[in-house]
């Protein structure tokens, strides 16, 4: 049974991951800060596969060692998924409202916390496992009000070509999952509708054949994996940028 480590899975996109490697077969260890919805996802996978849920906040290190531990308990790691993350604020500030204790949590969480947990994971990965950091449009386009989350993203990309560069043995992956129906999206946007984006479990089957499909390091676009997939990309492209992932630790 492959075995993967999935954060900021208790909704929208990592929870849609885990759900579609849950039917697939995978062990899944999952994280969140907000032990309410961590439960009920815990409890919904359960179903269908071996699953550990760990409570608490990606960037605190006592936290990562405990949700390492759990996941490598009986097996070693095929898949380390980076989806956590943190947003910035409600609407989202300028840059020069952008205040440094704000910019701080966002850089601990979104590239400290990754890099870290990666460095730990290290000699718990299987070889040949798969590193997958959730990434985003705004790391590689410059919207208004975006700069603080777009450039931790754009961080998180260049660390992952790093990595891919210094620890070949295992595959690493930056992907843009394109502009989905989450709560941290809707909080990018308040009091807008956006009922037209697609739901987060439109693009983990896309997701999950991209861990599996042995393509090289590299940064990924999951519409441009959905054209290639079935001729035609039910995500959408070429909005202001996606706020897909999780907030901090996760949700």
């Amino acid at each position: 049974m492959p075995n993967a480590l999935i954060t900021g899975a208790s909704i929208g996109l990592g929870r849609a991951i885990a759900h579609t490697l849950a039917q697939a077969g995978w062990s899944l260890t999952i994280d969140a800060r907000s032990r309410d919805p961590l439960r009920t996802t815990e409890q919904a996978l359960a179903r269908l596969t071996v699953v550990r849920a760990i409570p608490g906040d990606i960037t605190d290190p006592t936290h990562r060692a405990a949700l390492l531990a759990a996941a490598s308990e009986t097996a070693r790691l095929d898949l380390l998924v980076n989806n956590a993350s943190e947003l910035g604020g409600s609407p989202l500030p300028r840059l020069r409202d952008l205040d440094a204790t704000a910019y701080e949590r966002l850089w601990q969480t979104n590239v400290l916390a990754p890099q870290q947990l990666i460095r730990a994971a290290l000699s718990r990965l299987n070889p040949g496992a798969v590193i997958l950091n959730i990434s985003s449009d705004a790391g590689a386009e410059h919207y208004e009000q975006w700069g603080g989350y777009g450039s931790t993203k754009a961080a998180l990309d260049h660390q992952t070509l790093t990595w891919a560069a210094e620890e070949p043995q295992f595959t690493w992956y930056s992907l843009d999952p394109g502009d989905l129906r989450t709560a941290m999206h809707q909080a990018a946007f308040p009091g807008e509708d956006i009922s037209d984006r697609p739901e987060p479990e439109t693009v983990a089957p896309v997701i999950a054949d991209l861990i599996g499909s042995g393509r090289p390091s590299g940064r990924y676009r999951a519409a441009d994996l959905a054209e290639a997939r079935t001729g035609f990309s039910g995500v959408q492209g070429g909005r202001p940028p996606s706020a897909e992932a999780n907030t901090a630790g996760a949700a």
